[in-house]
């Protein structure tokens, strides 16, 4: 089944990130757009008011081939850029584990949102961001049916949340085990003790959540 992931990266884990990041006053969102071309991030949306400074800041970037302005909204412009030789780490690694990019804003830091096929290419995604040194801070992870109204909210903490990914993500709870608690507490950086403590009371409270909830509801 598909899985969302919303997350949060800093601009310099991305081409896009690095080259747009010259002007606080300019806001980036990229265009929902599927290129038929195979390009990643080609379209963007800025918004702000001095496009002049902007253009030919990105376009002194070495890496940006091209920037060529498509459209002009009131105060927004679409572009179209053409990357040179250089791909960021970020762009490989979605291209690998054929993440789409639903969406994505910001300036620094960033938020994406991005579809996988299934928890493989999400493990993919995450396991190649650890080895390359990205880090990336996630704030929802759904399938597509638990993102329509009327799903759960776990309400556990953003620490419980991450401790929960990286431990499914690194297959903790597979049989047999993937990995151990101390691993997990390594790739969180925190001890072993918390790592256990996050774990467990966020797996508790999502299996009362979805079991107990269930269970009251076979029996009215």
């Amino acid at each position: 089944m598909a899985v969302i992931v919303e997350l949060t990266i800093d601009s310099e884990s991305f081409d896009l990130g690095r080259v747009t990041a010259v002007s606080n006053g300019v806001h980036i969102e990229l265009e929902r757009v599927v290129p038929t071309g195979g390009e990643v991030m080609p379209f963007f949306w800025a918004r702000g008011t001095d496009f002049e400074a902007f253009e030919r800041a990105v376009r002194d970037n070495s890496i940006v081939d091209e920037l060529t302005a498509v459209a002009r909204v009131e105060n927004r412009v679409l572009y179209r850029v053409s990357w040179g030789g250089t791909t960021s780490s970020l762009t490989r690694i979605l291209t690998d584990s054929e993440a789409t990019i639903l969406e994505a804003h910001g300036n620094d830091p960033w938020t994406f949102r991005l579809r996988f096929n299934d928890h493989t290419g999400l493990t993919e995604f995450h396991n190649r961001c650890q080895e390359e040194n990205l880090e990336f801070h996630v704030e929802r992870i759904y399938t597509l049916a638990e993102g329509e109204p009327g799903v759960y909210n776990f309400d556990i903490t953003d620490e419980q949340q991450e401790a929960l990914v990286t431990a499914v993500s690194e297959g903790y709870f597979e049989v047999p085990r993937q990995t151990t608690l101390s691993e997990v507490a390594e790739r969180l950086g925190i001890s072993p003790q918390a790592a256990s403590e996050r774990v467990r009371r966020g797996a508790d409270t999502v299996l009362r959540k979805v079991l107990l909830s269930q269970s009251a509801a076979d029996l009215s």
